[in-house]
């Protein structure tokens, strides 16, 4: 027996034609979210597959009126996709924070000495990065909180030969600078 479909006002609906068209609707919803999907969120497509459908449902179309618009439904599936992505930023500048309040506290907070040294590393890592051109800074930085270079280059738009250099020239630069201030790897 079919999964229950649902019409627009959220009641059941029980007809054959109406869960052959929502399981098209889907379909279509899982390819596009497919297309879309960068492969580091591979293993949530379904879960956006489900995000795109719950914002479907309330725009489904009574029955005997056209289906909606794939251009709609590929628009859908990109600002859940978005929508994920920004959650999982928020998410990761939370734990980074997090880190980093624990580094500051010097793993524990149970040794003066470390906590002043991370201090002044800390220090001199922004200092360092805030000293590295505009678009060197950006790509140290994101390589810095683990983006391989390719998503660098996707986050950035910027083709890969592009993100390459400027990660590596950045990191070079970082390298030297924070040498030059006594801080040594």
């Amino acid at each position: 027996m079919p999964p229950p479909t649902f019409d627009p006002a959220g009641h059941a609906s029980s007809s054959p034609a109406s869960a052959d068209l929502h399981e098209q609707l889907r379909t279509t919803l899982a390819r596009v979210v497919a297309r879309v999907c960068p492969p580091w969120l591979a293993n949530q497509r379904d879960d956006l597959v489900q995000a795109a459908w719950i914002r479907v449902v309330p725009h489904l179309p009574p029955e005997g009126e056209p289906p909606l618009a794939a251009s709609y439904l590929s628009k859908v599936a990109y600002s859940s996709l978005v929508d994920e992505i920004r959650r999982l930023r928020r998410l990761r500048e939370t734990e980074l924070e997090a880190a980093g309040s624990l580094a500051a506290d010097g793993a524990g907070g149970s040794d003066p000495e470390r906590q002043v040294e991370s201090r002044r590393i800390t220090a001199a890592i922004r200092g360092c990065l805030a000293g590295l051109v505009t678009d060197r800074r950006s790509a140290t930085t994101l390589h810095l909180l683990g983006h391989s270079v390719p998503e660098v280059a996707r986050l950035m738009a910027w083709n890969e030969k592009r993100a390459e250099n400027l990660v590596y020239r950045g990191l070079a630069d970082l390298r030297k600078c924070l040498l030059s201030r006594g801080v040594r790897p």
